[in-house]
């Protein structure tokens, strides 16, 4: 019956068009109505305690070094850079796309920043080269999707602080798996495009491609500083924040100046809007988070997966399946919030690393904001590409299935996770 009232009324009212937050409120309360605990003052003090979180504030600091990138010409020279690396090989506007993604990813950790930047960039230029537009949108959603892998990621803050994980060590997990996302869609590009009839540019010269290094040399510094720091513990996740908006902000104005004084403003404010919606939800999310506790959902879905428990493949396939269907109806960030706290203590008690789990559940959630009908960065790519969804839907399934495959991989064999992560981290 908890069950029962848990999803109805999370479910009802986001069928009514009430904003996920909010919907996550009225859940809240229905379960405290359920349980006779309903407490007004209970509800604002986890409202309150939701917030206020030191790792927490992580997420506006690298949410700002994403929109301070975008506008001061950072994504555009890593761009130039990859173009000018491997832009004249066959289909080389793709892999440029792939290339900066990787790149980007490690800057931002934002799937709709790196998706809307490179769509803006590249999808023109691949369009007028003679490239399946629907197969270019879908290459740049699929590209976009690596940030919330590679770090610094914004899915592994509110996921560690949701299960109480090490953001460091997800943060160094996730590398390895993210370039093998990127791996994947460098391979299926390639089967894509190698009978298209595209002329690709001609060879930069070893000098072009110097001017585009030493140009974008600023902006791949940026990388290095934060897994070296975080590696060797000279910051925490949020001073990595700290240190990211700050460096794009130095580069961008002084160095770049590509952004001036008098936009910095604008640049601010859309971080704010964007920070606040996400800090809300999380504030509201751990109403629920402690009545899910209280009401000891977990252990009732333990129970409902124990003909699972003794087999760890087993267990994480169902999650993951659950995890894919939920990613169809829901954004990123309320599914981690929702499913974290219902599934750690299961995976806990199945003796699986939260580590390696936290990996495995975020590439899903940042699967999920491909499939359709929500699909966060689909409706990104197509408004700023200007494409029919229908089209950048149809271009994204072969991306797709290439990054469930490396997902599934990833399930059988826990080593490509562990092993990386290990050597990474020391």
């Amino acid at each position: 019956m908890t069950i029962t009232i848990f999803l109805g009324s999370l479910l009802g009212s986001m069928a009514l068009g009430m904003p996920i937050a909010f919907a996550l409120l009225v859940c809240g309360v229905a379960l405290m109505a359920h349980l006779d605990l309903f407490d007004a003052q209970i509800v604002a003090q986890n409202v309150v305690n939701g917030a206020d979180s030191f790792p927490l504030m992580a997420v506006p600091f690298f949410l700002l070094a994403g929109e301070i990138m975008n506008a001061g010409g950072l994504s555009k020279r890593i761009v130039d850079f990859a173009m000018a690396a491997i832009g004249h090989v066959k289909g080389g506007l793709g892999y440029v796309a792939i290339f900066a993604a990787c790149i980007l990813a490690s800057l931002s950790g934002s799937a709709v920043a790196d998706a809307a930047a490179l769509s803006a960039l590249l999808v023109p230029m691949m369009v007028k080269a003679g490239h399946d537009r629907a197969r270019s949108g879908g290459l740049i959603a699929s590209a976009g999707i690596i940030a919330p892998i590679i770090p610094p990621s914004i899915g592994f803050v509110i996921f560690g602080v949701a299960g109480n994980v090490s953001i460091t060590k997800l943060f160094l997990a996730g590398i390895f798996p993210g370039l093998l996302l990127g791996l994947a869609l460098v391979v299926t590009w390639w089967w894509l495009v190698r009978r298209e009839a595209v002329t690709p540019p001609p060879r930069r010269s070893a000098r072009e491609v110097a001017r585009a290094f030493r140009e974008a040399l600023w902006a791949l510094v940026l990388p290095l500083i934060i897994i070296f720091g975080l590696k060797f513990g000279v910051f925490t996740p949020t001073e990595a924040a700290v240190v990211a908006a700050m460096y794009s902000l130095f580069v961008a104005v002084f160095v770049y100046r590509e952004l001036a004084p008098g936009d910095l403003f604008e640049v601010f404010v859309t971080a704010a809007k964007t920070t606040s919606a996400v800090m809300f939800l999380v504030a509201a999310a751990l109403v629920s988070a402690w009545l899910i506790t209280v009401a000891d959902l977990p252990g009732m879905v333990a129970e409902l997966l124990d003909p699972l428990m003794d087999n760890q493949t087993l267990l994480l396939l169902g999650i993951m399946l659950l995890v894919v269907a939920v990613g169809t109806a829901m954004d990123m960030t309320p599914t981690i919030l929702i499913l974290t706290p219902v599934l750690m203590p299961v995976v806990k008690m199945a003796g699986i690393d939260p580590v390696y789990f936290g990996v495995l559940f975020i590439i899903n959630n940042a699967i999920g904001l491909l499939t359709p009908p929500v699909g966060t960065v689909l409706n990104v790519v197509a408004g700023v590409s200007k494409l029919k969804m229908e089209e950048v839907i149809r271009g994204v399934w072969p991306f797709m299935a290439a990054q469930l495959l490396v997902l599934l991989l990833l399930v059988l064999f826990p080593a490509l996770v562990t092993a990386p992560a290990r050597w990474i981290g020391g």
